[in-house]
């Protein structure tokens, strides 16, 4: 055997302990990546809680405190950087209006359809249907009292692509409010509606089209325009489907906005009616569309 051979025995001792050696260093990396920041030599190391909870937890106690207080590796990549995270966007309020909107402008022969008081499961449906049939958009002011008791047509309103609006919670007479029952009245329902959807009405109606300096406040304040309407149908009084239909045509325009009900009584009528004056007004050229912001 030569002088710088090696015996076969001595080699394979060598190549176990360099094997040895580096499984123990890659578990002192792994170890150092995924456990306790670096801390100086002798300090106390930070209180960890369970996931989530946050550094400033209290430390585990009991002999289980040093496996309590690291987290899983797993949990440790999943937490998020939140210190980096773009702040959460904000839409700027409007301003104060001195009246609602009454109609749409540079539109075109465009029209806007809309239904107060709902949802309600025994008209809302339907109107829905014939919406979905011709394929138009219109806007739902809603009450929180109903919308809180019929969230899955709320959701079925913003799949279909309406415009979900505020008209307050219980219907009231707005102006003989005090401005801390306004702002319950509209608060409550925009927290319904973003409850339900996701996102808070930018629209609003005031109750039997009453509105004063308060309501204006607090609407802006959510975040919320008022419109009103060019059209009533006065569907409300149940005056029959040919006269709900003929206040419809009759008061077509470019930019008009027609208020009828989906709810707040019996709306058998506002029904049929929108089944008989919507094809036509499609006939007539116009396009119903709803407001954007």
């Amino acid at each position: 055997m030569k002088k710088d051979q090696m015996p076969s025995g001595r080699r394979a001792v060598l190549r176990l302990a360099a094997a040895l050696g580096a499984t123990a260093t890659v578990g002192y990396l792994a170890a150092d990546r995924f456990g306790e920041p670096d801390r100086p030599p002798g300090a106390a190391p930070v209180p960890q809680g369970p996931p989530g909870t946050g550094s400033g937890a209290a430390p585990a106690a009991g002999p289980q405190a040093a496996r309590a207080g690291r987290p899983h590796p797993s949990a440790y990549r999943l937490q998020p950087m939140t210190a980096y995270a773009p702040p959460a966007f904000r839409r700027a309020v409007p301003p104060v209006r001195q009246r609602p909107f009454l109609s749409m402008s540079g539109v075109g022969r465009s029209m806007v359809l809309s239904f107060d008081d709902g949802p309600d499961p025994r008209y809302t449906p339907a109107i829905l249907e014939t919406l979905r049939r011709y394929e138009c958009r219109a806007m739902f002011f809603v009450c929180g009292e109903m919308a809180v008791e019929n969230p899955d047509l709320l959701r079925e309103m913003a799949a279909d692509g309406h415009v979900v609006g505020n008209h307050s919670w219980s219907h009231p007479l707005i102006p003989k409010l005090r401005p801390s029952r306004i702002r319950d009245e509209l608060g409550s329902t925009s927290e319904v509606v973003e409850r339900t959807l996701g996102a808070a009405p930018l629209w609003y109606r005031a109750p039997y089209g009453a509105w004063n300096r308060h309501s204006f406040e607090i609407g802006a304040e959510l975040g919320m325009e008022p419109l009103a309407w060019t059209v009533d149908t006065l569907d409300w009084k149940e005056p029959g489907t040919g006269t709900i239909v003929r206040r419809v045509l009759d008061g077509a325009a470019p930019g008009a906005v027609v208020l009828s009900h989906d709810a707040g009584g019996d709306r058998t009528q506002s029904v049929t009616a929108l089944r008989r004056y919507l094809p036509e007004l499609l006939d007539a050229g116009y396009h119903i569309t709803v407001p954007r912001r």
